[in-house]
């Protein structure tokens, strides 16, 4: 996929359709997006998308946490990896994976539980993978850059046979670097290899399988929002202080996931589609944060208490969706109808233990590399089944087309508290359904309204060590898309209305969780991406956000943590074509994030920020030579606050100097 406009999806309805006639929002990072941004993270790679953040919590994070869609947390329940969820445990997931193996991401934005089954209500990540290619190709990159990165890159493929019935691809992926607060390693291994067949020209089965290991330290840190989010007596912590124990000090990370994309053409008008994956998680971690000031003393000396915490988990998944594809004519309507099964069974173990140390100066810190091991407070078997049963009817009548599905799934949750010595077993099961109507116009005008639901069985505990009920979410939204005819380029203006029920959320100072009610969503999103001429990119992105708590014991009215009122960002990129400065590329972006509230109550605001990026790249025969510079100005301010214990600082100034070889 050339350029930054992508035309056609899989992801909004599991069939391949052009963008411009999918009746929901829904926006595509391509390949070289990613790499003319010099993304390095599935985070950063979502910077420049409308109504979309994936890295709420600061490019620092070492956990990759923070995917926020439409002004909800789509953390743990948002990531699909070709189509089939990768799951979570209440303490990793699957966020962290390589951007260097993604063909493009697609968000998929609203509730998307007709086709994927339990899913959160602010929309889903699909991370499609690079597949074999019918050209023999190679990419050999080697990079290095700020916080001692050092980072090279593989990207080989083809024909294995003459034929051409055999393809292969291998990409990998080796770091060596720190993040920019102290004592915090940020190291990594990626392999994919990648095999498709073609037996017939009816039948291709891709087997494809992924590695991932990092080794790293807690990049996010626990700060109080006097010396972050506003200042401590005319003082700010700087972002790169690190306020746990350099000993103490793990995120460690192993993944794998295994599967195979099969599709069989049972006739012209017929398609068989079979998605299978195994995917597993094992995590190591240990660290202390900050639980902010004890006293008006200590803030004013800028002494934090701190608390700690060691643990592991371990997941297991096996997903798979079936899916028949017909398209036939009734009297004047056509139709591509598709009728799926999936299954999803997933099981985890999350183990944790209290720890506490001394506190420390936020200013002038002093490390004693002293602890205690208080006991284990979290020791829990989880396992998750989930089957549905699903059916879609794109139907066409000239250029008004109408998207009709309904889904009923069943869901069955254990949890086995071994700290509680208790057994607790939940069934759900819900109807969902997606309807929508688009009309395609000569000019490339596509105007559209849909409805649509979503269902999401938990896996949270209550204080009673209770499972809690499912989520669910509705959403009305009504846009225009606009393809401009003979020119490369693709607008979206969206409005939404977007609500979630039974909303978990943490209880302050404790590890479970509570339904506080429901929360709603209205906002108005425009994205645009063109590549205008040859080597012109274009892309830009604005949301507008109104999130507001409708039920609540106490925070009725209230804005939730982290949603601005306002996101804006703009990115533009050129390659000169022609004259002695053929090959020179320069491109910059400019990023904005209104301000938030810190905390439930609405008690205090973080500030709104700009960002500058940057890119000089210089490309002759096979060889690219490229500088990208993130937050230029190396400005320093917060990206989120959970509370006036939890601040947690963005990235500053990174640049990364990258040599490729092609071939």
């Amino acid at each position: 996929m050339r350029g930054f406009v992508a035309t056609r999806t899989g992801t909004a309805t599991k069939t391949d359709t052009p963008i411009i006639e999918t009746p929901q929002s829904i926006s595509v990072v391509t390949t070289d997006q990613v790499r003319n941004q010099g993304a390095e993270s599935v985070g950063a790679a979502l910077r420049y998308t409308a109504g979309v953040s994936g890295d709420v919590n600061g490019g620092s994070d070492t956990r990759f946490g923070g995917l926020q869609i439409r002004g909800f947390d789509m953390t743990m329940p948002g990531l699909y990896l070709d189509g089939l969820r990768v799951p979570s445990s209440t303490y990793v997931h699957f966020l962290g994976l390589e951007p260097y193996g993604a063909e493009r991401l697609e968000v998929l934005k609203g509730p998307s539980s007709v086709m994927y089954g339990g899913s959160g209500t602010g929309g889903i990540l699909n991370y499609v993978s690079k597949l074999p290619t019918a050209h023999q190709f190679g990419e050999l990159s080697v990079a290095g850059g700020s916080f001692n990165r050092y980072q090279g890159e593989f990207d080989i493929g083809g024909p294995a046979n003459k034929e051409g019935t055999v393809l292969w691809r291998l990409t990998g992926v080796v770091r060596d670097g720190e993040t920019q607060v102290d004592f915090t390693k940020d190291n990594r291994i990626f392999i994919a290899p990648a095999v498709t067949f073609k037996p017939n020209d009816a039948t291709t089965i891709t087997l494809l399988a992924n590695y991932q290991k990092d080794t790293a330290g807690w990049g996010l840190q626990f700060l109080p929002a006097a010396g972050t989010a506003y200042s401590n007596l005319g003082r700010y912590i700087p972002n790169t202080f690190f306020g746990g124990e350099p000993n103490f000090n793990q995120f460690n990370t192993e993944l794998a996931n295994a599967g195979y994309l099969l599709s069989h053409d049972i006739s012209e008008a017929i398609t068989f589609r079979q998605n299978l994956r195994y995917s597993w998680m094992s995590n190591e971690q240990k660290s202390f944060y900050g639980t902010g000031y004890d006293s008006a003393a200590d803030q004013a000396a800028g002494v934090m208490s701190r608390g700690g915490s060691a643990g592991g988990s371990t997941i297991n998944s096996f997903a798979v969706d079936n899916q028949l594809q017909g398209k036939f004519v009734t009297g004047i309507l056509s139709h591509t109808a598709l009728f799926g099964i999936d299954y999803r069974n997933t099981s985890f173990r999350d183990m944790a233990s209290f720890y506490s140390t001394g506190k420390i100066n936020v200013f002038a810190p002093v490390y004693t590399n002293a602890w205690t091991d208080e006991g284990s407070y979290d020791d829990k078997d989880v396992r998750q089944s989930q089957l549905g049963i699903y059916l879609q009817d794109q139907i066409k009548l000239g250029r008004l087309s109408f998207l009709l599905g309904g889904r009923q799934d069943f869901a069955t949750t254990d949890l086995d508290d071994h700290i509680a010595g208790r057994v607790t077993s939940t069934d759900a099961s819900a109807f969902t359904t997606r309807a929508a109507v688009m009309y395609n116009f000569d000019n490339g005008v596509a105007p559209y309204f849909s409805y649509s639901e979503s269902f999401l069985p938990v896996l949270s505990i209550n204080a009673a060590h209770e499972l809690l009920k499912p989520e669910t979410g509705v959403q009305y939204e009504v846009g225009v898309k606009y393809q401009p005819v003979g020119v490369n380029a693709l607008f979206t203006l969206a409005a939404f209305d977007l609500t979630r029920s039974n909303v978990v959320t943490f209880v302050p100072g404790s590890i479970f969780s509570e339904q506080t009610g429901e929360v709603r969503s209205r906002g108005v999103e425009l994205e645009g991406t063109a590549t205008l001429t040859e080597g012109f990119n274009v892309r830009g992105a604005y949301a507008y956000i109104d999130a507001r708590v409708t039920q609540d014991p106490v925070n009725v009215g209230k804005v939730p943590t982290t949603v601005p009122y306002n996101r804006f960002s703009l990115w533009a990129d050129y390659t000169l074509q022609d004259g002695p400065l053929a090959g020179v590329q320069v491109g910059g972006g400019i990023r904005y994030v209104g301000s938030t509230f810190g905390d439930d109550a609405n008690t205090f605001k973080v500030p709104a920020s700009t960002v500058v990026d940057a890119l000089v790249a210089y490309t002759r025969d096979n060889f690219r030579l490229a500088l990208n510079i993130t937050n230029i100005a190396d400005t320093r301010y917060v990206a989120a606050c959970y509370g006036t214990t939890s601040c947690f600082y963005a990235e500053g100034r990174k640049a990364v100097a990258k040599l490729t070889y092609r071939w």
